[in-house]
C-alpha cells in the first residue's frame, strides 16, 4: 500500500490518509517538568482577575498545576497549590483570614508566601519548619500575574509600555477558556492572512463588536514578519487609492499579543497610532487556554467590558457555522493539533518564524540559559511595536514595481517603530 500520509496528492484519497499522526511534544506539552513547561515558567503570566477576589478563594489551573488564588483581609494577594499540606482538603475551601487564609478541615493558616501561620493543636516547631506551596504575584492592569519558576531565576516583572498612555486606562479583562492548546492559539497572532478571510467574512456579515474589522481588511496586502527585542512583529502593508497602509501586529513572548485597531481603513494619512489591545494566551494544561482580552479606553469614560466578537464559544452553533470567528477556526483544529498534517505555505511564514522562536527559547533553559525576553533590569518598561500608519504615497507606474514600493514602505516603517524604541514613543502628543 502506497504510504501517503504526509502528503496526499490523488483525489478520493482520505482512505492514505486516515492516521493521525503524533503531536508536536516540544511545543504543546506544558507540565512540570516538560520542555515547553519549565520554558513557561520563566516568565510572568496573567492567572486571575483582580476584581474577582473578593471574599471568597477562587480555584484555577495553570500550567497543568492545581492552584488557589485568594485576597487576605489584609488586601495582599496569595497564590498557593491547591490541596492543604496537612491532609489536601482544598483550598477553595479555605476561609479568608485577616492574614493568610485557613484549611477549613483543620484550622491550618497559611500566609500569602506559604508560611504557617497557626497550626491549631500541633505540638512542636513544625509550623516554623514546614511551607505550603505558593508563587510570587504581581497585580497589574486589573489582572494578577504569577511566576512559577525557580525561585533563583524569576525575573523583573516587564511592565508593558501600551498601559503607561496617557489619557487611556485599560477596560474590564474579559477571560474565556479554550479546549485547545495553546500553541494554535497563539499561532493565530502572526498570522495575518486569516484577517483577511475570516475577519473579511465576519465584516461582510455586519459583526465584529469592540475589535470588529473594517472592510478594508478584505485585502491580502503584502506581508512581511520581523524579530523585535521581546518577540516579533507581521507587516501588512496595503494600498488604499494614494495612500500606503502598514499595519504592525505583535506577539510577544511567550503568551502575550499586541493588536492594532481593527476600525483602520486607511483612508486617513496619520502617525503610528497605539495598540488598542492586548492579550494573553496562557496554558492551563495540554488541552485548555486561558484566553484574556484587555483593550484600552479613554479614561474619561466609566470602565466597562467590551464585547470582543467571536473568541468564546457561548453563540448559537448555527450562527458559528455561518458567522464563524477565530475560536471556531482554532479550536476546531482539535484539542491539539497536529504539526505534522499541516501543509505550511508561504502565507505562513510568520507561524513558521514563531514557532522557531519558541524553540530557541526551550532550548535556552534547556542549556541553563536565560530564554529571550527575559527582563532582568528593574522598572523595565517594555516597549509596544504595534500600530498602524497611513502615509501619502501614489501608486508606482505598474503593479510590480508598487508591490515592490508597498514592501520597501511596511519595511521602512517597521524598522523606524522597533529601532526607535516602540510605537508609543512615535504618537504624537494628544
Amino acid at each position: 500500500m502506497t504510504n501517503k500520509t504526509h502528503f496526499l496528492d490523488e483525489p478520493y484519497g482520505a482512505y492514505y490518509h486516515r492516521e493521525v499522526l503524533k503531536e508536536d511534544e516540544e511545543l504543546t506539552r506544558v507540565g512540570p517538568g516538560t520542555p515547553c513547561g519549565e520554558y513557561m515558567r520563566r516568565f510572568w503570566h496573567p492567572v486571575a482577575v483582580s476584581d474577582d477576589l473578593k471574599g471568597l478563594p477562587k480555584a484555577i489551573r495553570i500550567l497543568g498545576e492545581d492552584l488557589v488564588v485568594f485576597r487576605d483581609g489584609s488586601g495582599a494577594v496569595g497564590l498557593l497549590e491547591l490541596h492543604c499540606a496537612h491532609r489536601a482538603a482544598s483550598l477553595e475551601f479555605g476561609l479568608i483570614e485577616e492574614r493568610g487564609i485557613r484549611c477549613c478541615y483543620h484550622g491550618w493558616v497559611f500566609d500569602v508566601d506559604g508560611k504557617i501561620l497557626k497550626m491549631p493543636g500541633v505540638e512542636g516547631n513544625l509550623k516554623d519548619r514546614l511551607y505550603q506551596g505558593a508563587y510570587p504575584v504581581v497585580e497589574k492592569y486589573g489582572l494578577v500575574f504569577a511566576y512559577m519558576g525557580p525561585p533563583n531565576k524569576k525575573p523583573e516583572f516587564p511592565d508593558s509600555a501600551n498601559f503607561h498612555l496617557p489619557g487611556y486606562q485599560p477596560a474590564i479583562p474579559t477571560v474565556n477558556v479554550w479546549p485547545c492548546n495553546w500553541p494554535q492559539a497563539k499561532d493565530n497572532n502572526m498570522d495575518p492572512a486569516h484577517a483577511a478571510i475570516l475577519h473579511d467574512h465576519e465584516a461582510q456579515n455586519g459583526v465584529g463588536g469592540y475589535s470588529g474589522f473594517s472592510p478594508a481588511f478584505a485585502d491580502f496586502g503584502v506581508m512581511d514578519w520581523a524579530d523585535t527585542p521581546f518577540g516579533m512583529v507581521y507587516i501588512v502593508t496595503r494600498r488604499v487609492n494614494d495612500n500606503v497602509w502598514v499595519r504592525l501586529g505583535e506577539s510577544v513572548l511567550p503568551t502575550n499579543m499586541h493588536v492594532p485597531s481593527g476600525k483602520e481603513d486607511g483612508k486617513e494619512v496619520h502617525e503610528p497610532d497605539f495598540v488598542s489591545g492586548a492579550g494573553w494566551l496562557v496554558p492551563i494544561d495540554d488541552e485548555h487556554t486561558l484566553r484574556i482580552d484587555l483593550v484600552l479606553i479613554p479614561d474619561t469614560v466609566e470602565r466597562f467590558q467590551p464585547e470582543i466578537y467571536g473568541q468564546d464559544g457561548n453563540r448559537p452553533y448555527e450562527l458559528r457555522q455561518r458567522i464563524p470567528s477565530d475560536y471556531d477556526a482554532q479550536v476546531s483544529q482539535r484539542p491539539i493539533a497536529i504539526h505534522a498534517m499541516e501543509r505550511l505555505v508561504s502565507t505562513d511564514k510568520g507561524v513558521i518564524m514563531l514557532r522557531n522562536l519558541i524553540r530557541e527559547g526551550i532550548r535556552a533553559v534547556q542549556r541553563g540559559e536565560d530564554p529571550p525576553g527575559i527582563v532582568r533590569e528593574p522598572y523595565t518598561i517594555v516597549p509596544t511595536y504595534g500600530s498602524n500608519t497611513v502615509i501619502h504615497i501614489p501608486p508606482a507606474p505598474t503593479e510590480e514595481e508598487d508591490e515592490r514600493l508597498l514592501r520597501e514602505t511596511g519595511q521602512r516603517v517597521a524598522t523606524q517603530i522597533i529601532e526607535g524604541g516602540g510605537s508609543h514613543r512615535l504618537i504624537p502628543d494628544r
